[in-house]
This record gives structure tokens, sequence and C-alpha cells, in this order.
């Protein structure tokens, strides 16, 4: 498997992540570092195991994502870094459109890469932060044949736990890689084309899954 393989596999890591739910008690006082070790191996576990997930079956990765991944991730601090300033003057439908066609579109970004999962492993490295932090950043790396793949997450600390915002692969951050990208349609269309061209990708996105 390749290096851009590899990083897709690490975004889609990070799409399909965080697959188990943890009693709210136990995930606000588990450490970080410790959180995305356990995820990391549960997530690759039920990708290997989960036939669904791992043919890239969109209707199962999106039911697992809405199930078990949101718990863990601040997905509207997401969508709004990557929609950057547009997202204060957008309504509140919007920014539900917004996070949903978001959503979406990583999902199928990603999905197609999880077949490519076999002996990869998830190693987490110690964190670096004061006990006081409360916005940090968990670097790993996944670890195949050839050289291992740096995939590192943001994490902010609410009253529930630990809650992923961010994640780096290979050196670039998502949130900044689509705002630039959204920047773009939001000059271009403002807000509402935003979203018909996150739709009309993933539009285009779906039908070239069914062909394929």
């Amino acid at each position: 498997m390749n290096r851009r393989t590899l990083g897709r596999l690490a975004a889609a890591v990070f799409a399909t992540a965080a697959m188990a739910a943890w009693p709210l008690a136990q995930a606000a006082e588990e450490a970080p570092d410790a959180m995305m070790q356990r995820l990391s191996d549960e997530v690759l576990n039920i990708i290997r195991t989960d036939k669904l997930v791992q043919n890239g079956n969109i209707d199962r990765v999106i039911q697992v994502v809405d199930s078990k991944i949101m718990p863990n991730v601040n997905f509207q601090r997401m969508t709004a870094s990557a929609v950057g300033p547009a997202w204060r003057q957008a309504t509140p439908e919007q920014k539900q459109r917004l996070q949903e066609e978001f959503k979406l579109l990583l999902v199928r970004t990603y999905s197609g890469a999880l077949s490519q999962v076999n002996d990869e492993r998830v190693n987490v490295k110690p964190l670096r932060a004061q006990p006081g932090d409360t916005d940090v950043v968990v670097r790993s790396e996944i670890r195949g044949r050839g050289e291992p793949i740096q995939l590192d997450y943001r994490l902010e600390k609410t009253p529930t736990g630990w809650k992923i915002y961010n994640l780096n692969v290979l050196g670039v951050w998502l949130v900044e890689t689509y705002r630039s990208q959204f920047a773009e349609q939001v000059n271009a269309r403002g807000i509402d084309g935003l979203i018909a061209t996150m739709a009309e990708r993933n539009k285009a996105n779906a039908a070239g899954a069914k062909k394929g």
C-alpha cells in the first residue's frame, strides 16, 4: 500500500472513527491520548470485521457515523471552521444543511479506502500537554507496510469528555484544506451556492459509486 493510499486510509479511519459508545462519566475522566488509542483500536477492529463497512456500503457507514462517531466529535465546530467567516452570517437552516452535506462529503470521499484496511495498526504517542489544558493535539502514526503515516487529532475538553474537531493527515489539516475550497465557493456563489456545490459533489460521488 503506497503512502497516498495510506493517507486516504488515515482520513477514512477518522471519517469512521470512534466506533464505540462510551459512558459519559468515564469519557469525562479518560485522557485524550488514551481515548484516541482505544478508539483507534476499536475502529480498526470493526472495519476488519464489518463486511458492509469494509465494502464501502454508504448506508452502513452513515449509520455507524450517526450512532457511534458524532458523540465523540464536535462536528458543528468542525463545519464552522471549514466554512470560515461566512458561518456567522448563515441562518440556522443553512448551518444545518452545511453540516449535513459536509458530513456526507467526508463519508463519501473516504469510505472507499476502508476496504484497504489489512494489518495496519495505530500507535498513539505520549501526550505533550499540561494537566489543565483544554485544547490539545494527540499525535499518532498508522503503521503497516512501508513508512508510517502521520495522523494527528485536535481535541477540546467538554463537560462530557474530549471531542475531536480537526485532524492532520500527512502534515495537512483537514479543516484548513476544506476552508480554502469553501471560501472560493462562498465568494463566487454565497452560502447557498456552497451548499449546492457540496450537494452536487455528493450526488456525483454517489453516482460514481453506483457505476463502480
